[in-house]
């Protein structure tokens, strides 16, 4: 989102607890939920702090989308419509049972006492067949077909939308979830992928499981 608004930034890395996942104590000092991503700006001469990704999107096409080719969608059409939905879609709808499926495979991999361990697993199995995994299917049919003739969830030119269905989509194709059944999305993350401003991202941010 920074390299398609031209905009000049500076990164900070904190790292995940990698049994917790959860963020560094150092990243609460910056916002109370110790949540990532977040961004400081101060452009204004007040720094302002900006947690959640979709409400960081919004303000950064607010203030300097004009600086960029991305699609700011008139006021109340269709295409704003679209695009709000998008922008929710990707944390309200989908990445939920992304994260259940993630946990739920964690607790069958997790050490137990093995007198234990078939019963975490069993449970742990139930939940992903008959909740889970059936949710994450209809996610991705509805999003598969939604892409269709399309290039980008706005139609042939890319928005905020794109930006932040990408992370999950992408985490998706990485986890396996994607395959020949879903071949609109493996194209667009294929495309995300080729975007200048995605491997320019990369250059100063550095890969990532995703990636």
């Amino acid at each position: 989102m920074l390299e398609e608004l031209n905009l000049e930034y500076e990164i900070i890395r904190y790292e995940r607890d990698s049994k917790t996942l959860q963020g560094p104590a150092s990243l609460r000092e910056i916002h109370p939920l110790g949540k990532a991503p977040v961004i400081t700006d101060d452009t204004s001469g007040e720094e302002l702090v900006l947690v959640e990704s979709g409400a960081i999107i919004e303000y950064m096409m607010q203030n300097y989308g004009k600086n960029s080719s991305l699609i700011i969608p008139k006021t109340g059409s269709q295409q704003e419509r679209d695009y709000r939905y998008w922008l929710h879609f990707s944390e309200g709808s989908l990445m939920s049972p992304l994260l259940l499926r993630l946990i739920f495979h964690r607790i069958k991999t997790t050490p137990v006492p093995f007198f234990v361990k078939p019963i975490t697993k069993a449970i742990a199995n139930k939940v992903l067949s008959e909740f889970v995994n059936p949710n994450i299917e209809r996610l991705l049919d509805f999003i598969d077909a939604s892409l269709k003739g399309k290039q980008w969830f706005l139609g042939d030119q890319l928005s905020g939308a794109d930006i932040q269905m990408s992370f999950p989509l992408e985490a998706s194709v990485a986890s396996g979830l994607i395959d020949d059944q879903y071949p609109e999305i493996q194209s667009y993350v294929e495309r995300i992928h080729r975007q200048p401003s995605y491997q320019e991202a990369l250059l100063k941010g550095g890969k990532y499981d995703y990636a």
